[in-house]
């Protein structure tokens, strides 16, 4: 039964709901949930370490059960942005109309963008262009590239800007890595379509395509409804990538990898990604927080992730270190001295 758990996701989903029908206070609904209700929840939980057995990993590696909870968040990601274009027709309070935005954006971060990259990182062109739909929802379709053949080759080194430096503030950060991650994307699309013998000037370019299908949502909602909700969906959107980089700030902060004396880095290891045991957040982000196993094989499947025991570990969930990271001061004075002991302890394979 503890497969289940996963639909728990869907509750996020319910709490977007409330907030694009519903007034006052209640449009900060999905706020409340995702950054206060959650990190104090998982105070009480102790962190599950716990991984399934050879024998249980063969039998959810072939339920579909997984890919099909997965599939359904196509659906709904959709019709609630749908709905939240819709909404916003309505006579609202300014604070109302910043409710729903926020909302939004902690739908598109959670749901557009997390569940984006686990159907972007599948072998399967199916799934990986239905991981394209999602983040088309959240203007985000750089990432696939660059997460995929820049982040996961350079991670924990000087080249990857998605990998957040030692005393680095998250502010500083989130400019860092969403503008350095969209030039390596253009970079690695147009290095890919000349090894293939391909211009890159042409549909053949994903980020070409990608830019298209882009303004072509950005004009179509500014045709049907108006520039207003056009303003807010892009509003919203943003806040969904601001989501991504505040994850990527904390899933490797101040880990780098050594460098060999050829020149190339050493491989990527446990103690080069921050990890959390910490249930509630792992089933709403679909295990995205037992980040050294993905580093490992990126097209394993978020079921099948396992906790490594040597891999860092955080004081609590990815929600709550998240909100930690808003506050550099205090951010630095536990990471550090967690950065400290970890590498003070830490015995190589």
């Amino acid at each position: 039964m503890g497969k289940f758990k996963y639909l728990s996701t869907y509750l996020l989903a319910c709490t977007v709901y409330i907030s694009f029908t519903s007034f006052g206070v209640w449009t900060y609904f999905p706020l409340i949930f995702s950054f206060v209700f959650i990190p104090l929840l998982e105070l009480f939980f102790k962190p599950n370490a716990t991984n399934f057995s050879d024998e249980e990993k063969k039998i959810a590696k072939n339920d579909n059960y997984y890919k099909w909870v997965l599939y359904s968040i196509i659906p709904i990601q959709l019709g609630l942005v749908l709905l939240f274009l819709m909404s916003f027709q309505e006579n609202l309070l300014f604070s109302e109309q910043i409710g729903r935005i926020t909302s939004l954006g902690i739908l598109c971060g959670i749901f557009g963008i997390n569940v984006g990259h686990e159907l972007g990182h599948r072998t399967n062109k199916f799934e990986q262009f239905l991981g394209e739909i999602l983040l088309l929802t959240s203007l985000e379709n750089h990432f696939l590239p660059y997460h995929n053949s820049g982040h996961h080759y350079n991670v924990a080194t000087p080249k990857d800007p998605a990998t957040a430096r030692k005393g680095e503030v998250l502010y500083v950060f989130w400019f860092r890595s969403q503008i350095g991650s969209y030039f390596q994307a253009w970079q690695i699309e147009n290095a890919r379509l000349i090894k293939k013998g391909s211009s890159t000037i042409s549909l053949h370019n994903k980020m070409i395509l990608y830019t298209l299908a882009q303004m072509l949502i950005l004009v179509s909602i500014n045709f049907i409804f108006n520039f207003t909700t056009m303003f807010a969906f892009i509003i919203g959107a943003f806040i969904g990538i601001l989501m991504l980089e505040t994850v990527n700030y904390i899933e490797h902060y101040g880990l780098l990898r050594n460098k060999k004396e050829n020149g190339n880095y050493e491989r990527v290891q446990p103690q080069h990604s921050w990890n959390s045991n910490h249930i509630v957040g792992r089933t709403v982000l679909f295990e995205l927080s037992r980040h050294s196993d993905h580093h490992y094989k990126a097209s394993k499947p978020y079921q099948l992730l396992d906790s490594i025991p040597k891999s860092p570990q955080m004081i609590t969930g990815y929600p709550g270190m998240m909100l930690l990271a808003l506050i550099p001061p205090l951010w630095f004075k536990i990471m550090h001295k967690r950065l400290k002991e970890f590498q003070s302890s830490y015995k190589p394979y």
